[in-house]
């Protein structure tokens, strides 16, 4: 092999490389169950003394209709449902072949008993638990400040 070759691929890696270098670096966001996705776990930061947070999530393409029975995260004691379906328990229907949103001007899920503060840029352990789907390993993302 040639100079000539071997310093164009060089070159194009360093490119490559140094252009990876620029964005910004994806997170993983989307989570499966069986039946359906799960996408993108957030809730803004709270501050000290704060004891809870509303987590937004999306839930799409559901083959089959289940329903979130429970929530587990290291930062807090327990979860509920809250808003237009208010419920001390997590007990949230997802219908088949429809999207679904767990959000603050609808219906959300609260974390109670925050063991801590959450800021912002940071991700802690989210585990949703399904009656059909089981149990999902995901992430909480703190993607917002909190408003004052």
């Amino acid at each position: 092999m040639n100079h000539r070759f071997h310093r164009r691929v060089l070159l194009q890696a360093g490119c490559a490389l140094g252009l990876a270098g620029l964005l910004p670096a994806a997170r993983a966001c989307e989570y499966f169950a069986p039946n359906l996705r799960i996408t993108h776990p957030n809730t803004r930061a709270t501050g000290p003394g704060e004891t809870s947070a509303v987590v937004t999530i999306k839930f799409d393409e559901v083959t089959r209709a289940d329903r979130l029975v429970a929530v587990r995260t290291p930062v807090a004691t327990g979860a509920e449902i809250g808003g237009t379906q208010a419920n001390p328990a997590v007990d949230f229907a997802i219908p088949e072949g429809e999207e679904t949103w767990l959000r603050e001007d609808r219906t959300f899920l609260r974390l109670t008993g925050l063991k801590q503060p959450l800021q912002v840029s940071r991700s802690y352990p989210l585990t949703l638990v399904f009656e059909h789907g089981g149990e999902v390993a995901a992430t909480l993302n703190i993607d917002y400040a909190r408003f004052m």
